[in-house]
């Protein structure tokens, strides 16, 4: 057994980025007196007329989308980075103070933002999807990656699902970020993987993954190709890690097998979500790959789920006070977690 801290408040290391988050599961006793979100509600239309995103709508921008019927997508109409224009690219140096350059340091960042519509039905999620749907999705961001994958240091596939995680457009979609430099987490999951491979001569994410399924306490879910736990890290109440039973690199190097039990095995964890919390649950999730087109041993393809819901569909999880000014910190422990999401699984979810 793994967790040998019981009911008393104890630190735990992330081998993945260097980092410690606090346990405090005795907290989960406390009376809750703190603000109450609404309850998270789904649309009941197909089709929305005011929709940026439906079939056949303009957008903001002006753009009218075709009339798609299968996933889609398209460069972003409000972008966060922006291609590239060499006529009027300015170095990073220029950007430095000649006075305390140390203090005062930027750098240009270019890059690519794509929006991922995941179907024309508006009131869909992917949790709601079939498996054949699921698939359609899967293969959007596998060629999405691979087309964007020579051109840019870092391809950030995420979505955003619901109002309380800073969703704008209540369609089912996803966006991709695709820059030019090594972001924060990146850097910090490149370091630590490339530390663990050289000393071990196999990736951290693979040596964490078979010890997982060893142990079984924090498994959520598995299939031939797939493996869901709870990390032992986590910081987030019901935070999960998606990891593939080989190493891979990227998505663009799924073969079609796999994908078609990452669809199956991402049904059975969104709708376990879904059935633990009674409503659409609210989260965000991403994929991180190895940077570049560089062969990368080291790296392990992976998923985070990061819901923000801690006691029910109306309470999250806030990260304030010493979350923000020392460390992270949870209530509820990850082996609890993972034995209510595997709970949520065998009493309805899909």
């Amino acid at each position: 057994m793994t967790d040998t801290g019981s009911q008393r408040p104890h630190r735990r290391h992330n081998p993945l980025t260097g980092e410690w988050v606090m346990v405090s599961p005795q907290r989960t006793q406390r009376p809750w007196q703190g603000a109450v979100s609404e309850n998270v509600t789904g649309t009941d239309v197909s089709f929305d007329p005011s929709c940026y995103l439906c079939p056949g709508n303009t957008r903001a921008s002006g753009e009218c989308n075709p009339d798609y019927t299968a996933p889609w997508a398209f460069d972003n109409d409000f972008p966060a980075v922006l291609v590239p224009d060499e006529s009027k690219a300015v170095p990073a140096s220029a950007a430095v103070s000649a006075v305390h350059p140390a203090l005062f340091t930027s750098q240009s960042i270019s890059g690519r933002c794509r929006v991922l519509c995941y179907s024309p039905d508006h009131q869909t999620t992917l949790s709601a999807m079939t498996e054949n749907e699921l698939r359609a999705v899967i293969r959007l961001w596998v060629q999405e990656v691979q087309t964007l994958r020579p051109h840019h240091r870092w391809v950030q596939v995420f979505e955003n699902r619901g109002e309380m995680m800073g969703c704008s457009n209540p369609h089912p979609h996803g966006q991709i970020w695709a820059v030019d430099a090594l972001p924060n987490e990146a850097n910090k999951e490149a370091t630590q993987q490339q530390a663990w491979y050289s000393s071990h001569n196999m990736p951290l994410l693979e040596s964490y993954r078979i010890e997982e399924e060893r142990l079984r306490e924090r498994v959520v879910t598995a299939n031939t190709h797939w493996t869901v736990v709870v990390p032992y890290w986590a910081v987030w109440p019901f935070e999960t890690l998606l990891l593939p039973r080989r190493q891979i690199d990227h998505l663009d190097g799924l073969e079609a097998e796999e994908q078609a039990a990452l669809a199956s095995i991402l049904q059975i964890l969104l709708g376990a979500y879904d059935h633990l919390f009674t409503t659409r649950c609210p989260y965000t999730m991403g994929w991180h790959g190895a940077p570049g087109v560089e062969p990368a041993p080291y790296w392990q393809l992976h998923a985070h789920f990061y819901p923000p819901l801690l006691r029910s569909a109306t309470v999250r999880k806030h990260m304030v006070g010493y979350e923000m000014l020392s460390e992270a910190q949870r209530d509820l422990s990850p082996e609890v977690a993972a034995e209510r999401l595997r709970q949520s699984i065998s009493s309805g979810a899909k």
